[in-house]
């Protein structure tokens, strides 16, 4: 399976950091994530995820950032980085770049990866030089790039993923850029970029522009090397709230439906081998399928963040009993077929396949309200917590979590 897309994700600008007790967690649960698929699919194949925007929003949800603030892609980035470094050579998978200073260093860090891999570190820094130079200057569109990361495979093949913030309308942009089709960085780059009306703009990479290209290559002594064919674009509201117009309530249902009716979720136990309550198994389904969805799977992210909630509470405080206990299973699982355990290893995937099958044939639909309310009314219970605390104890009420 394979994505092969680059696109951009439009954000309301937040600001605020990760708390520690969130930032170890995504290190763990998204360098875990990160190395299931490297296992499964491959290492391009993570590439070709990184490269699509609805993934990597999804991906950060399931991590537990707040689904649609700009934080997301500096948060999730640093977190993978922290968690792929020790295992670069044996993933065969290089996390460069970063936020503000961090990102001036990029050059050097291909550097090293050149001198580890024997790849062209030169031809590589040019990439990386290009790229922000192209969404940075070239498309004069109001957003100034503050964070570029450069993600390369041993064999070459990389991924951009870069975001720039503009003032005005306290909005970021995240842009993303796959090597796999590129052909050129001066033509029409990208297939479209799409955002509220600002008036007219400048766009070197028009394909009317060839003259203001021909005359910027010849200063810069820079031919034009690969293009991107297909853009895919995720623009975010401003609401902070997850609202269900967010969510795919069918597919959500499904997670539900596996996770708390008693002769499926014994099942759905079973097939990970592990004895585990309802709301390990909600999280580990999501997980699964950030792992081994199809891309048509992540058109509505918002529905991820259903695994681990948010750090500022939306749509609920961060379950951090449950987030443990999803990343004990995922790293051992992940260890486990590392040594050889094909079967111990293959229990996400039948997860996700058995998810799939609840939803084709039973099509449960959640009860939005109700689920919200299950999950902050048991929040206390997980270790539920946000940036304002821990979570307490509300009334209790019952709960319908799906008809």
């Amino acid at each position: 399976m394979s994505m092969n897309r680059s696109g951009h994700a439009d954000l309301p600008l937040h600001s605020g950091r990760v708390p520690p007790w969130l930032a170890g967690r995504m290190k763990a649960l998204g360098g875990a994530i990160a190395e299931n698929i490297v296992l499964d699919y491959g290492k391009h194949e993570l590439l070709a995820r990184l490269a699509d925007p609805f993934w990597f929003q999804a991906f950060g949800c399931v991590l537990g950032m707040d689904w649609h603030s700009s934080g997301i892609t500096t948060s999730v980035l640093a977190a993978l980085k922290r968690a792929l470094r020790p295992k670069a050579a044996e993933l065969g998978i290089y996390v460069c770049g970063g936020r503000g200073r961090a990102s001036l260093q990029t050059p050097d860090e291909l550097t090293a990866v050149g001198e580890q891999t024997g790849l062209d570190a030169a031809r590589l820094t040019q990439a990386s030089r290009l790229s922000a130079r192209v969404d940075n200057n070239a498309v004069a569109d109001g957003f100034q790039l503050y964070l570029h990361n450069f993600i390369v495979t041993s064999e070459g093949q990389w991924v951009v993923v870069q975001q720039g913030m503009n003032g005005r309308t306290r909005t970021a942009r995240r842009y993303h850029w796959h090597s796999a089709d590129l052909k050129s960085f001066v033509e029409a780059p990208q297939a479209a970029i799409v955002g509220p009306w600002q008036g007219e703009i400048i766009n070197l990479v028009d394909r009317q522009a060839r003259p203001a290209q021909n005359a910027i290559l010849e200063i810069l002594h820079q031919p034009p090397d690969k293009s991107l064919s297909e853009i895919r674009k995720l623009v975010m509201d401003r609401w902070h709230e997850v609202g269900k117009h967010c969510v795919d309530l069918k597919r959500l249902g499904a997670v539900l439906a596996t996770a708390y009716e008693r002769n499926l979720s014994d099942f759905a136990s079973a097939l990970l081998m592990e004895k585990l309550g309802p709301r390990t198994l909600q999280s580990l389904a999501l997980v699964a399928e950030v792992i081994h969805g199809t891309p048509t799977r992540f058109a509505d992210p918002a529905r991820f963040s259903f695994a681990h909630g948010g750090k500022d509470g939306h749509p609920f405080p961060v379950p951090t009993k449950v987030y443990d206990r999803a990343i004990e299973v995922l790293q051992t699982s992940l260890d486990k077929a590392k040594l050889g355990g094909k079967e111990r290893g293959e229990g996400l995937r039948r997860l996700h396949r058995f998810v799939l099958k609840v939803e084709q044939e039973l099509a449960p639909e959640a009860n939005f309200e109700e689920l919200l309310a299950h999950e902050r009314s048991i929040s206390h219970e997980h270790g539920g917590r946000s940036v304002i605390g821990y979570a307490t104890k509300p009334i209790a009420r019952q709960q319908r979590l799906f008809e």
